[in-house]
């Protein structure tokens, strides 16, 4: 076995023999990029407490990382499939490994959130690079089993990152928690190098880069209004920005549309299967990504339960999701991607329905249902559409393909989290006013509406002080959970009625098995029905 995989995929007469191999590759490169947002989820208290951070600053670490992710992928795509597509793997890995070792060393608050934003671009170039290696490394006939991995590994990443940082944070300072992708990031590097062949586009023309700077604006700009807007008010930057998106996005179309060999074709749309695909991707993770972010503040702040014991009791999300791809991969091949899909989204809407039942005596059992079920339909559904995707496009535009999807991935996992986040932020809000209304001085009430953590830390101010007293504390503590606890059911009855809408609108979109019409890919993996026999 040679020691670096050099002969590029596309001269090989045969599919790569190592190409499960390469996949285990691809799948610790995906693991990283999703852990980095869960294992923060974790870390955000004893940051906030240790840096001063407050509510805004917080935000930014946040979309220090998601702004740079959503908005480069469909670029950085499309250079990996020009330039290397193993290239852009290990260079994104490399990125991703240094912004980690950066915030893991600083204890400033932009410097944190620049370590973000540096392992937010390592993202961006590491996602499209793994789909986009997967569909090239892969045979027709095997990719689906490959994508589903692919996403399963996703599911496995939302469990397993507050796990390890919450056993980390156990010993150790949050900082371990950036820590944790540093070793994963090596293994990858290496395994890249020796694992996964090289691969690019053929006869790839100039890279539109007009068309991508466009779409650097327009979904930068769309990312940070739909995150800056419901949390802080759609004040002059959130509206700014929700303008210079419309109209970047505006500029693309028209500009891709004229353009010769434009960054994305923007007539693929049209196509039902491609289209539909796309919005299953982003109405899923606005209902599956908002309800894990609140379900889980529930178990921390509600339940008690400190950062270990919430991401073990995540765990179940992870056993849904491997379920849900098997039997994904058993049945999408006879019953279609539509027969997947769809029934798919109706089961994520019924798992965040069932959290409208949750009141202040809820406990943990009260979730497991929610979460097995939201693990089963990412199982089900996003496998066959994220592989009728990526079958949408050309051997040349794989990177992009990835891009595409990631993209939508990621716009509808910010949507979720800002949009519900911020309904059940206000819900909690006017809940806490009619429970608790004069009771507090104007200054504590307005710390404690702030979040349900502010609340809790509002009543441990007032069992210290001399005119409260335990009992009072407790009364405001009574409060707090049951307004969170108002808000959570409410905002889940929204954000199920938002996932059945999702559900209603790709019925329609998606095509019947026998109404697909062919696409790019399948024009690029015709020669996967009469393939030679495999190497090795």
């Amino acid at each position: 076995m040679p020691l670096v995989a050099n002969t590029p995929v596309e001269k090989m007469t045969g599919p790569y023999p190592r190409r499960w191999w390469a996949l285990i590759v691809l799948c610790l490169s995906l693991l990283i990029v999703v852990m980095a947002n869960t294992s923060l989820i974790v870390a955000a208290p004893d940051m906030t407490t240790d840096l001063h951070l407050s509510s805004s600053d917080l935000q930014w670490v946040v979309d220090g990382y998601t702004v740079p992710y959503a908005a480069l992928m469909l670029v950085l795509g499309a250079m990996g499939d020009k330039y290397s597509r193993r290239g852009a793997l290990v260079t994104g890995l490399l990125i991703f490994a240094g912004g980690s070792v950066m915030g893991s060393q600083v204890d400033e608050t932009n410097l944190v959130i620049t370590a973000r934003a540096i392992m937010g671009v390592g993202a961006a170039v590491v996602m499209p690079a793994t789909l986009s290696l997967l569909v090239a490394i892969f045979p027709k006939r095997e990719r689906a089993r490959a994508i589903t991995a692919w996403t399963a590994t996703s599911g496995l990443a939302i469990a397993v990152g507050p796990v390890v940082a919450g056993w980390l944070m156990r010993d150790h300072a949050w900082g371990s928690t950036f820590l944790i992708n540093v070793p994963i990031a090596v293994v990858g590097v290496i395994g890249a190098l020796l694992l996964v062949p090289p691969s690019k586009a053929k006869d790839k023309g100039r890279i539109d880069y007009i068309g991508g700077l466009l779409s650097i604006v327009s979904v930068g700009s769309l990312v940070y209004a739909i995150i800056e807007g419901p949390h802080f008010g759609w004040g002059a930057g959130p509206v700014t920005a929700a303008v210079v998106a419309g109209v970047g996005f505006l500029a693309f179309t028209l500009w891709e549309l004229k353009h010769p060999h434009p960054m994305l074709d923007v007539r693929k749309f049209k196509l039902r299967a491609f289209g539909g695909s796309m919005l299953a991707v982003l109405f899923f993770f606005f209902g599956t990504f908002g309800s894990i972010y609140y379900a889980t503040q529930f178990l921390q702040f509600v339940l008690g339960y400190d950062a270990l014991e919430t991401g073990v009791r995540l765990l179940p999300l992870a056993g849904g999701v491997f379920v849900g791809a098997a039997v994904t991969g058993k049945l999408a091949p006879k019953l279609g991607v539509k027969a997947m899909v769809v029934p798919g989204m109706v089961i994520g809407a019924v798992g965040v329905f069932l959290l409208t039942q949750i009141d202040k005596g809820s406990d943990y059992t009260d979730f497991l249902p929610s979460l097995l079920l939201l693990g089963f339909a990412i199982g089900l559904s996003v496998s066959p559409a994220t592989d009728t995707i990526m079958d949408s496009f050309p051997e040349s535009e794989l990177g992009v393909g990835g891009g595409a999807n990631d993209t939508s991935l990621e716009l509808g996992g910010s949507l979720g989290i800002a949009l519900l986040g911020s309904l059940l932020s206000t819900s909690y809000q006017d809940k806490l006013g009619d429970l608790v209304g004069n009771q507090l001085p104007h200054n504590a009430m307005d710390a404690a509406k702030e979040s349900v953590g502010g609340g809790l830390a509002v009543a441990e101010q007032i069992a210290k002080s001399p005119s409260g007293g335990p009992q009072k504390a407790q009364a405001l503590v009574d409060a707090v959970h049951e307004s969170f606890a108002h808000g959570v059911a409410h905002t889940s009855l929204i954000g199920g009625i938002i996932m059945a809408a999702g559900a209603l609108i790709v019925l329609a979109v998606l095509p019947g098995r026998k109404a697909a019409a062919p696409q790019h890919g399948q024009e690029r993996t015709e020669e996967d029905v009469k393939e030679p026999a495999e190497v090795g």
